[in-house]
């Protein structure tokens, strides 16, 4: 189960293009740390008064990504940054439906989430009371609904979207439409 950290900087006036570039080669060294799956840089939109960006990066577990902030090379880039950014930096593990269609690059299109999550929770609502409901048949059925919702959001997070997500990859974030 990949591990998703969503971190967010404020970047001093006039270093844009340093910081960027300062990102992007850290982005190069950091991918040689076995830790590191994935990253990605969300800048401002073209327009934008924000000075805020935002970094995406995936482990492949807790203990890896530890073990990458916890590195000699993360410790010297924080240090870089520290000189052409504001204030601290927030950080923010990703869980549940947020980090099922995080991809470098902007989100897809709505409607292709909202379609991609139906295609997985109409058959696990019409097939997970069936399997289960004789062995609960006994519960009350506030009880029983409980069970088979906790069922439920748990093959979505861990199981069903994660494939999803992957399988429909170029689909999802292919022509935005």
């Amino acid at each position: 189960m990949s591990i998703h950290v969503a971190i967010t900087r404020r970047v001093r006036p006039g270093c844009e293009a340093e910081f960027q570039e300062a990102l992007r080669q850290f982005f190069q060294t950091s991918f040689s740390h076995s830790a590191v799956l994935g990253a990605s840089l969300l800048v401002p939109p073209p327009g934008s008064t924000t000075r805020e960006y935002g970094i995406l990066r995936t482990f492949g577990s807790e203990a890896e990504r530890d073990a990458f902030y916890a590195s000699e090379l993360f410790k010297a880039w924080e240090e870089r940054a520290g000189r052409l950014t504001e204030g601290e930096p927030v950080y923010r593990q990703l869980h549940g439906l947020e980090a099922w269609f995080r991809a470098p690059g902007p989100p897809p299109p709505r409607w292709k989430m909202a379609l991609l999550s139906f295609a997985g929770v109409y058959p696990l609502t019409s097939l997970l009371p069936r399997l289960f409901g004789r062995w609960l048949a006994p519960w009350p059925p506030l009880l029983i609904n409980v069970v088979v919702t906790g069922l439920i959001v748990f093959a979505l997070t861990w199981v069903l979207m994660p494939v999803l997500t992957r399988v429909f990859r170029g689909w999802l974030h292919g022509g935005k439409n």
